[in-house]
């Protein structure tokens, strides 16, 4: 017997049943345009500021790695306790930020980022 999957449309976000009243905004991803889905807005807010406050504006930009180290310091421990999930959220973020053109990706090896 096969299982009957929802639309994508109706699916929810991974892991996610938000609480009622938690505020959401949608991001985009450079790698597939398009695409949007809502994330938790506080989290999504503290990781862009923390991300725009480390990555320097010119080139050669921060690895991910370092990026990573660097965004750590900038989080408000009551949203990310211990830097949990920092690692997924700085993704999300940055994937977001470059679809919307506001940090650029280096063509190196390890990838690097910086501001526009």
């Amino acid at each position: 017997m096969s299982v009957k999957k929802r639309p994508t449309s109706q699916r929810s976000a991974r892991g996610s049943s938000p609480a009622a009243g938690t505020a959401r905004v949608v991001v985009e991803n450079v790698n597939h345009p398009g695409t949007r889905r809502p994330v938790d807005a506080r989290k999504y807010q503290a990781m862009r500021r923390a991300l725009l406050k480390a990555l320097p504006a010119r080139t050669p930009g921060l690895t991910l790695a370092d990026a990573l180290t660097a965004v750590l310091p900038h989080l408000p421990a009551a949203v990310f306790p211990g830097g949990a999930h920092a690692g997924w959220w700085l993704k999300t973020v940055q994937l977001d930020l470059e679809a919307k053109r506001v940090i650029s990706r280096e063509q190196t090896t390890p990838l690097r980022l910086h501001r526009l």
